[in-house]
């Protein structure tokens, strides 16, 4: 039976003891100075304020008769520890619906995400999960996944698992999207891997979110086609494509990200900032069931969106905690410098 196994030179590795032991205690700790951009930073209207307030004790209150205490709530963020299908199926008893879910799934799982599982049962695994959190999303609802390779022996050294993966939910895939991120791994008998893919799935393809112009590139206008024999373009910018350039969070002595947490597969906050824009509105429900350091949830919020995680590990737990603590001492640091002027 053959196995899943992780190319050593793999830009997002499963995490082992040894490699954990690295990203925690670190060469050289980098010390954040701003850990989120500035559009995740900005203050509410008193009505959206309120409207949040109320929408999240509701919620709250949902989700802890039937998941119980979560291992940490506060301001829009709730954040759960445990088997993230155990908690998908005590999800689906509530009266809640996902607007949108986020999410990187361990490209091996187990107690400590290092079990090696076979390529059949990787994807049976897989299909489980994307079925429960198809359950749980609301008609018009989205689910954006990235995922990046993997190694079959005998098969494949590089085998993107998003050619695995794409029909084994009943999501439809409306696109798939590249995440180039630049800095990387060199090899010297192959090209170096330089993007991962997003899977951008729908519930209803005749119906559900999508707010082009919150995302538009405002940096570049070149116009787009012409009209009464002159050229015109939007004035919010240009449609993004399906290309995407947001630096990965690295690590490593004198070159960790501003944002690098402990978390050896960390998404970069811009990255999830565009995709919560695009397919949610405010006060609406995100959910990242593998939610790791918690980039999903920093942008949720800072967007004024509801958040839900699970995260098997504690030390993932109280590492998301911690860093969004800081991000809510940020933003009240970003508001009161904001009104001195």
């Amino acid at each position: 039976m053959q196995k899943v196994s992780i190319p050593e030179d793999s830009s997002r590795k499963i995490s082992s003891p040894s490699h954990n032991s690295y990203v925690l205690e670190g060469v050289d700790p980098h010390q954040t100075t701003q850990v989120a951009p500035p559009a995740l930073l900005q203050p509410f209207s008193e009505e959206l304020e309120q409207n949040i307030s109320s929408r999240y004790k509701s919620v709250e209150e949902e989700l802890k008769s039937h998941l119980g205490e979560p291992f940490y709530s506060d301001s829009g963020f709730i954040l759960y520890q445990g088997d993230s299908t155990l908690l998908l199926d005590r999800l689906s008893n509530t009266n809640l619906e996902i607007d949108l879910a986020i999410t990187s799934p361990p490209y091996n799982i187990g107690k400590e995400y290092e079990q090696t599982l076979s390529v059949d049962e990787y994807i049976n695994w897989c299909s489980l999960w994307m079925s429960q959190i198809h359950q749980v999303t609301k008609a018009n609802g989205s689910f954006w996944l990235n995922v990046g390779y993997l190694e079959v022996p005998n098969k494949g050294l590089c085998v993107p698992i998003s050619y695995l993966l794409w029909d084994k939910s009943p999501f439809y895939l409306l696109q798939e999207v590249v995440w180039k991120y630049g800095a990387g791994v060199s090899t010297k008998y192959r090209l170096s891997p330089r993007n991962e893919k997003w899977l951008f799935y729908i519930k209803n393809n005749k119906k559900y979110t999508f707010n082009l112009d919150g995302i538009r590139d405002p940096n570049v206008k070149y116009p787009n086609q012409k009209k009464h024999g002159k050229y015109r373009c939007n004035p919010l910018g240009k449609n993004p494509s399906d290309v995407w350039d947001f630096p990965k969070v690295t690590t490593g002595e004198k070159r960790s990200s501003k944002e690098r947490t402990g978390h050896p597969a960390q998404f970069p906050l811009g990255v999830v900032e565009r995709v919560v824009k695009a397919s949610s509105n405010p006060v609406e429900i995100i959910l990242d069931p593998f939610a790791g350091s918690c980039s999903a949830g920093i942008a949720a919020v800072g967007l004024g969106r509801l958040f839900i995680g699970f995260e098997l590990k504690q030390d993932y737990c109280e590492l998301a905690v911690d860093r969004f603590q800081k991000f809510q001492k940020e933003r009240t640091n970003f508001y009161i410098q904001g009104s001195l002027f």
